[in-house]
């Protein structure tokens, strides 16, 4: 790939992503995720011509510099954006798709000592909150979008939402397409707890509404005055 059609893609990626971003040159001296992905292509480099040691030199002084810590070994695909960047951690196996965005906080990490494949990897398209936690080889669908602090120990659907702790998830109501640009509202985002607790409450009302109050005449299951069956079997 042209190193300067990179920079380029890298720079409008951000200026199409950040409200923030006032202008290229802004983004070109103030934006340390930016700043981070660039050093990693260089220290990626290093590490594919087996120069092992000056690669994770490269990484280590770029950890210093900006707080994002890519481990040399891990691949990433053109338009990456890293937003705000402290924190962020991505590990040597893992593997990122193309237009992926993620947040300050964000680990991309292992769960064995193995020495093969042991990091995530993320589709294309997919949007990562604050905070969030990724961890082992699992794979994230195209589109998929990660909410801030879930932990993620599963793989993901593509169109997908994940949210909680561990995380649980959401197919889209309604695919998400290239087409559609990149989903960046965190802010809808499903409560799974919250629904789960408002189908056990009616559940309980159903419940108790089939109990026989003190004095009236024992319930007997079966159709009531509408078709509808009674009885004591309700499945969630």
């Amino acid at each position: 790939m042209n190193p300067i059609r990179t920079i380029r893609r890298d720079i409008q990626s951000v200026l199409k992503r950040d409200p923030a971003a006032r202008n290229s040159l802004d983004v070109l001296l103030c934006y340390s995720g930016l700043h981070a992905i660039w050093s990693h292509r260089l220290a990626h480099w290093l590490w594919r011509k087996n120069l092992r040691l000056a690669g994770r030199l490269v990484s280590q002084f770029t950890k210093t510099v900006t707080a994002v810590e890519i481990h040399p070994g891990a691949i990433i695909g053109p338009g990456f954006f890293i937003d705000h960047g402290v924190g962020v951690v991505i590990g040597e196996t893992a593997e990122i798709g193309a237009d992926v965005t993620i947040y300050h906080g964000v680990t991309l990490g292992g769960t064995s000592l193995d020495k093969g494949k042991r990091h995530p990897t993320l589709g294309d398209r997919v949007v990562v909150g604050a905070g969030a936690k990724l961890l082992g080889a699992i794979e994230i669908g195209d589109d998929a979008r990660i909410g801030a602090n879930s932990v993620v120990v599963q793989s993901v659907p593509p169109n997908s939402v994940v949210v909680g702790v561990p995380g649980r998830t959401v197919i889209r109501a309604r695919a998400h397409s290239p087409q559609d640009g990149l989903d960046f509202h965190h802010e809808v985002m499903p409560d799974m707890i919250g629904a789960t607790v408002a189908m056990l409450i009616e559940r309980v009302n159903r419940l108790e509404r089939g109990i026989p109050q003190e004095g009236a005449p024992p319930h007997t299951p079966g159709p009531d005055a509408q078709g509808a069956w009674q009885g004591e079997d309700f499945s969630i």
